[in-house]
Protein backbone atom coordinates (compact mmCIF):
# COMPACT_ATOMS: atom_id res chain seq x y z
CA UNK A 1 0.00 0.00 0.00
CA UNK A 2 1.68 3.24 -1.11
CA UNK A 3 1.92 6.28 1.15
CA UNK A 4 -0.65 8.31 -0.80
CA UNK A 5 -3.28 5.57 -0.47
CA UNK A 6 -2.27 5.05 3.15
CA UNK A 7 -2.85 8.73 3.90
CA UNK A 8 -6.22 8.68 2.16
CA UNK A 9 -7.43 5.58 4.00
CA UNK A 10 -6.46 7.00 7.37
CA UNK A 11 -8.86 9.92 6.81
CA UNK A 12 -11.89 7.70 6.29
CA UNK A 13 -14.46 6.97 9.05
CA UNK A 14 -13.46 4.05 11.28
CA UNK A 15 -16.11 1.54 10.03
CA UNK A 16 -15.10 2.19 6.41
CA UNK A 17 -11.39 1.86 7.27
CA UNK A 18 -12.05 -1.55 8.84
CA UNK A 19 -14.01 -2.76 5.81
CA UNK A 20 -11.39 -1.45 3.38
CA UNK A 21 -8.41 -2.93 5.23
CA UNK A 22 -10.16 -6.28 5.66
CA UNK A 23 -10.97 -6.37 1.93
CA UNK A 24 -7.44 -5.28 0.99
CA UNK A 25 -5.66 -7.82 3.21
CA UNK A 26 -7.90 -10.71 2.16
CA UNK A 27 -7.42 -9.85 -1.50
CA UNK A 28 -3.63 -9.71 -1.07
CA UNK A 29 -3.56 -13.07 0.70
CA UNK A 30 -5.74 -14.58 -2.02
CA UNK A 31 -3.62 -13.04 -4.78
CA UNK A 32 -0.10 -13.62 -3.46
CA UNK A 33 -0.18 -16.38 -0.82
CA UNK A 34 -0.39 -20.10 -1.33
CA UNK A 35 -1.35 -21.37 2.12
CA UNK A 36 -0.34 -24.86 3.26
CA UNK A 37 -1.88 -25.64 6.64
CA UNK A 38 -1.24 -28.72 8.77
CA UNK A 39 -2.39 -29.73 12.23
CA UNK A 40 -5.78 -28.04 12.54
CA UNK A 41 -7.06 -31.36 13.85
CA UNK A 42 -4.87 -30.83 16.94
CA UNK A 43 -7.27 -28.09 18.03
CA UNK A 44 -10.00 -30.72 18.40
CA UNK A 45 -8.31 -32.02 21.53
CA UNK A 46 -9.33 -32.99 25.04
CA UNK A 47 -7.88 -29.70 26.30
CA UNK A 48 -10.44 -26.99 26.93
CA UNK A 49 -10.21 -23.61 25.26
CA UNK A 50 -9.13 -20.84 25.48
CA UNK A 51 -5.62 -21.57 24.23
CA UNK A 52 -2.28 -19.83 24.52
CA UNK A 53 -0.82 -19.98 21.00
CA UNK A 54 2.95 -19.56 20.66
CA UNK A 55 4.65 -19.05 17.29
CA UNK A 56 7.96 -18.06 15.71
CA UNK A 57 8.01 -14.61 14.12
CA UNK A 58 9.23 -13.75 10.61
CA UNK A 59 7.15 -10.89 9.23
CA UNK A 60 4.57 -8.22 9.97
CA UNK A 61 2.23 -10.39 7.91
CA UNK A 62 2.36 -13.23 10.47
CA UNK A 63 -0.53 -11.80 12.47
CA UNK A 64 -2.62 -11.14 9.35
CA UNK A 65 -2.15 -14.69 8.06
CA UNK A 66 -2.61 -16.41 11.43
CA UNK A 67 -5.69 -14.31 12.15
CA UNK A 68 -7.24 -15.73 8.99
CA UNK A 69 -6.14 -19.32 9.65
CA UNK A 70 -7.34 -19.21 13.28
CA UNK A 71 -10.48 -17.16 12.65
CA UNK A 72 -12.65 -19.69 14.53
CA UNK A 73 -10.44 -19.58 17.62
CA UNK A 74 -11.33 -16.09 18.89
CA UNK A 75 -7.66 -15.03 19.04
CA UNK A 76 -6.18 -11.85 20.47
CA UNK A 77 -2.55 -11.10 19.56
CA UNK A 78 0.09 -9.68 21.89
CA UNK A 79 1.96 -7.01 19.92
CA UNK A 80 4.79 -4.60 20.66
CA UNK A 81 3.44 -1.15 21.53
CA UNK A 82 5.77 0.56 19.04
CA UNK A 83 3.75 -0.96 16.16
CA UNK A 84 0.89 1.37 17.06
CA UNK A 85 3.00 4.35 16.02
CA UNK A 86 3.61 3.02 12.51
CA UNK A 87 0.94 4.05 10.02
CA UNK A 88 0.95 0.72 8.15
CA UNK A 89 0.98 -1.71 11.08
CA UNK A 90 -1.52 0.46 12.94
CA UNK A 91 -4.00 -0.15 10.12
CA UNK A 92 -3.44 -3.88 10.57
CA UNK A 93 -4.63 -3.53 14.16
CA UNK A 94 -7.99 -2.41 12.78
CA UNK A 95 -8.76 -5.99 11.69
CA UNK A 96 -6.55 -8.02 14.04
CA UNK A 97 -7.56 -7.86 17.69
CA UNK A 98 -4.50 -7.13 19.76
CA UNK A 99 -3.21 -6.06 23.14
CA UNK A 100 -0.18 -3.74 22.90
CA UNK A 101 2.61 -4.38 25.36
CA UNK A 102 5.78 -2.53 26.31
CA UNK A 103 8.76 -4.79 25.52
CA UNK A 104 11.32 -5.80 28.13
CA UNK A 105 9.32 -4.39 31.02
CA UNK A 106 6.61 -5.56 33.46
CA UNK A 107 3.67 -3.94 31.64
CA UNK A 108 1.04 -4.43 34.36
CA UNK A 109 -1.75 -2.89 32.32
CA UNK A 110 -1.14 -5.25 29.39
CA UNK A 111 -0.82 -8.25 31.70
CA UNK A 112 -4.16 -7.40 33.31
CA UNK A 113 -5.80 -7.10 29.88
CA UNK A 114 -4.44 -10.50 28.83
CA UNK A 115 -5.74 -12.20 31.98
CA UNK A 116 -9.16 -10.59 31.56
CA UNK A 117 -9.27 -11.53 27.88
CA UNK A 118 -8.66 -15.20 28.73
CA UNK A 119 -11.29 -15.10 31.49
CA UNK A 120 -13.74 -13.83 28.86
CA UNK A 121 -12.99 -16.86 26.69
CA UNK A 122 -10.48 -15.39 24.24
CA UNK A 123 -7.40 -17.30 23.12
CA UNK A 124 -4.09 -15.43 23.11
CA UNK A 125 -1.28 -15.61 20.56
CA UNK A 126 2.24 -14.59 21.51
CA UNK A 127 5.49 -14.50 19.56
CA UNK A 128 7.90 -15.52 22.38
CA UNK A 129 11.01 -14.30 20.54
CA UNK A 130 9.68 -10.78 21.04
CA UNK A 131 10.51 -9.51 17.56
CA UNK A 132 10.74 -10.62 13.94
CA UNK A 133 13.77 -12.64 12.94
CA UNK A 134 15.97 -10.81 10.44
CA UNK A 135 17.57 -14.11 9.37
CA UNK A 136 14.41 -16.28 9.30
CA UNK A 137 16.05 -18.40 12.00
CA UNK A 138 14.62 -18.68 15.52
CA UNK A 139 16.24 -16.64 18.24
CA UNK A 140 16.17 -17.38 21.97
CA UNK A 141 12.73 -17.06 23.55
CA UNK A 142 11.94 -14.42 26.18
CA UNK A 143 10.88 -15.44 29.70
CA UNK A 144 7.76 -13.27 29.46
CA UNK A 145 5.88 -16.17 27.87
CA UNK A 146 6.21 -18.09 31.15
CA UNK A 147 4.43 -15.31 33.04
CA UNK A 148 1.46 -15.46 30.67
CA UNK A 149 1.43 -19.25 30.80
CA UNK A 150 1.33 -19.24 34.62
CA UNK A 151 -1.18 -16.42 35.01
CA UNK A 152 -3.66 -17.65 32.40
CA UNK A 153 -3.13 -21.38 33.01
CA UNK A 154 -4.25 -21.87 29.41
CA UNK A 155 -3.24 -24.96 27.39
CA UNK A 156 -0.37 -24.12 25.03
CA UNK A 157 -0.51 -24.65 21.26
CA UNK A 158 2.78 -24.34 19.35
CA UNK A 159 2.76 -23.10 15.76
CA UNK A 160 5.57 -23.14 13.23
CA UNK A 161 5.26 -20.68 10.35
CA UNK A 162 7.54 -20.11 7.38
CA UNK A 163 7.27 -18.37 4.04
CA UNK A 164 5.85 -15.12 5.44
CA UNK A 165 9.36 -13.67 5.32
CA UNK A 166 8.93 -13.83 1.53
CA UNK A 167 5.23 -12.87 1.54
CA UNK A 168 6.01 -9.57 3.28
CA UNK A 169 9.79 -9.13 3.54
CA UNK A 170 11.19 -6.98 6.35
CA UNK A 171 12.10 -3.45 5.35
CA UNK A 172 13.92 -0.99 7.60
CA UNK A 173 11.09 1.41 6.77
CA UNK A 174 8.00 -0.63 7.71
CA UNK A 175 5.73 1.68 5.71
CA UNK A 176 7.45 0.37 2.56
CA UNK A 177 6.77 -3.31 3.29
CA UNK A 178 4.64 -4.93 0.59
CA UNK A 179 3.03 -8.26 -0.30
CA UNK A 180 4.77 -10.56 -2.79
CA UNK A 181 4.09 -14.07 -4.12
CA UNK A 182 5.01 -16.79 -1.63
CA UNK A 183 4.22 -20.26 -0.34
CA UNK A 184 3.26 -19.98 3.33
CA UNK A 185 3.34 -22.99 5.62
CA UNK A 186 1.53 -23.10 8.97
CA UNK A 187 2.18 -26.19 11.08
CA UNK A 188 0.05 -26.45 14.22
CA UNK A 189 1.38 -28.75 16.93
CA UNK A 190 -0.24 -30.74 19.69
CA UNK A 191 -1.72 -28.97 22.71
CA UNK A 192 0.12 -29.32 26.03
CA UNK A 193 0.29 -27.95 29.56
CA UNK A 194 3.52 -26.94 31.25
CA UNK A 195 4.59 -29.36 34.00
CA UNK A 196 4.36 -28.01 37.53
CA UNK A 197 7.55 -27.28 39.43
CA UNK A 198 8.61 -30.30 41.45
CA UNK A 199 9.65 -29.97 45.11
CA UNK A 200 13.30 -30.69 44.36
CA UNK A 201 13.45 -28.31 41.37
CA UNK A 202 14.63 -24.72 41.72
CA UNK A 203 12.57 -21.90 40.22
CA UNK A 204 15.42 -21.11 37.84
CA UNK A 205 15.64 -24.68 36.57
CA UNK A 206 11.87 -24.89 36.12
CA UNK A 207 11.85 -21.65 34.15
CA UNK A 208 14.75 -22.73 31.94
CA UNK A 209 13.23 -26.16 31.27
CA UNK A 210 9.75 -24.76 30.64
CA UNK A 211 10.98 -22.06 28.26
CA UNK A 212 13.06 -24.62 26.41
CA UNK A 213 10.04 -26.93 26.18
CA UNK A 214 7.87 -24.17 24.70
CA UNK A 215 10.47 -23.03 22.19
CA UNK A 216 11.53 -26.50 21.04
CA UNK A 217 7.87 -27.41 20.56
CA UNK A 218 7.78 -24.59 18.00
CA UNK A 219 11.15 -25.47 16.46
CA UNK A 220 10.13 -29.09 15.89
CA UNK A 221 7.33 -27.85 13.62
CA UNK A 222 9.78 -25.98 11.37
CA UNK A 223 12.25 -27.11 8.71
CA UNK A 224 15.75 -27.38 10.19
CA UNK A 225 17.00 -24.26 8.42
CA UNK A 226 14.49 -22.16 10.38
CA UNK A 227 15.22 -23.55 13.84
CA UNK A 228 18.24 -21.33 14.54
CA UNK A 229 19.02 -21.17 18.27
CA UNK A 230 17.00 -24.37 18.82
CA UNK A 231 18.37 -26.45 15.95
CA UNK A 232 20.65 -28.50 18.21
CA UNK A 233 17.98 -28.78 20.91
CA UNK A 234 15.44 -30.59 18.72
Amino acid sequence: MNKLLLSFVSLLPEPIIIKFISFFVNSQIKKHARLHIKGLENLNSDFKRPYLFVCNHLSNSDGLVLNKVLEKENVIFIAGKKLESNSLTNLGFKIVRSIPILPNSPDKDAIKKVINAVKEGNSILIFPEGTRSRTAKMSEGKKGILLFAKLTNAPIVPIGIWGTEKFMPINQDMSKEAFTDADININIGKVFNLPKKSDDETKGNWEANSLNHIMTSIAELLPKEYRGFYEEKT
